[in-house]
């Protein structure tokens, strides 16, 4: 069962293979959105300053009824904080909003911030300055784990050349149809594990048609499919849902999508799916 799978970590700490994405929960909403994923067998949380729920996702760990050490939980270091001096004040005060005493991983959630996302400022000091607090934090033992977000090769390079710790994760946009091999291939060669976020590529995914045959097929759901196919690629999914019915679906994915139908899935035309930020934000 997935729920029960782990992937392992460049540093030896286990991270569960399947974890609750809770981008557009509110505040309000996140604390049962966790206990109702606890209760389904979820054990791995994926939250962000930017998200804005920090304190209802630290309500529901606690909450919860299962043990802290048994939950994988990952906040974001925001976007726009790109200084040494704001980044450690920035872990500490997901610490306390979230009322943990420690965080299994923090990641940075962009090399730019939002407003000047892919933009041709590329910020490599401030993301070096922001890494360090990263580090600093990690070797207090306020993280056990640390990493990136939506970097893309150069990012990458420039913090694995002036790291004491190199990145655990990047976490990207990908998902069928829109399948980053190269970057993907390149993170991973360098020991990196990648997560993907939005597996449903904005919902937009469900929409499509030929999914829905391929699905059929198999007699799962388009969501199911998606999640598996970035399960096969080796990728770590976060799908987001407050809605238990979906999240028990978003972990019934123990079937095998054949050779042939992954080639046709990594190929497919990519959908619009609103993950550029000149449509829309991506605060994944």
């Amino acid at each position: 069962m997935i729920l029960e799978e782990k992937y392992t970590l460049s540093n030896g700490i286990e991270i569960p293979k399947l974890g609750l994405g809770t981008w557009f929960i509110s505040n309000e909403n996140a604390g049962q959105a966790v206990k109702d994923a606890a209760e389904i067998g979820y054990r791995h949380i994926d939250t962000a300053q930017a998200y804005n729920n920090e304190s209802g996702v630290g309500e529901g760990i606690s909450a919860c009824g299962v043990k802290r050490e048994d939950i994988f939980v990952t906040t974001k270091l925001a976007a726009e904080v790109k200084s040494y001096k704001e980044a450690i004040v920035s872990v500490d005060t997901s610490l306390k909003t979230m009322g943990l005493d420690y965080l299994d991983m923090m990641i940075i959630h962009s090399p730019q911030p939002w407003t000047e996302f892919r933009g041709q400022y590329a910020y490599f000091e401030g993301n070096r300055e922001a890494w360090r607090a990263l580090e600093e934090a990690y070797k207090a033992g306020k993280l056990r784990a640390i990493g990136l977000s939506n970097f893309e090769k150069a990012d990458i390079d420039n913090i694995l050349e002036s790291c004491s710790v190199k990145p655990m994760v990047n976490q990207i946009l990908a998902h069928i149809s829109n399948t980053p091999k190269e970057l993907i291939q390149y993170t991973q060669e360098n020991g990196i594990l990648v997560e993907a976020h939005s597996p449903f590529g904005h919902g937009e995914l469900l929409k499509n048609e030929e999914l829905a045959e391929m699905a059929k097929k198999y007699g799962v759901s388009v969501t199911r499919l998606c999640i598996r196919y970035t399960l096969q690629l080796d990728l770590l999914p976060l799908p987001k849902t407050a809605n238990p019915d979906h999240m028990k679906d978003n972990a019934d994915v123990d079937f095998v999508i054949s050779e042939k139908d992954m080639a046709l899935l990594k190929n497919m035309e990519r959908i619009k799916d609103y993950g550029e930020a000149s449509v829309f934000p991506v605060y994944q």
